[in-house]
């Protein structure tokens, strides 16, 4: 990829720079105006992007839950919609 922000490591970046790339990536992707083999850096960049939000995420709901525990209150329920 061209830009250097997005040869950094995904473990180093916040849920939220991680989310920023991957919608630019995505973005890039949608417009079909790159060349094949960048295609698929771009699309191995999303993976890894991807990824990491998603393990950003389990950390974030294992913290959640692990307050809710100390505080007494059930865990890994989630509540009905509209309630």
């Amino acid at each position: 990829m061209s830009d250097a922000k997005s040869d950094r490591p995904t473990a180093e970046m916040s849920f939220e720079e991680a989310m920023a790339e991957l919608e630019a990536v995505v973005g890039k992707l949608e417009r079909g105006d790159v060349a094949l083999e960048q295609s698929i850096r771009f699309y191995e960049r999303g993976a890894q992007l991807k990824a990491n939000c998603e393990a950003l995420l389990k950390a974030a709901e294992e913290k959640v839950e692990l307050i809710r525990a100390q505080e007494g209150r059930a865990v890994g329920v989630t509540p009905a919609q509209g309630l």
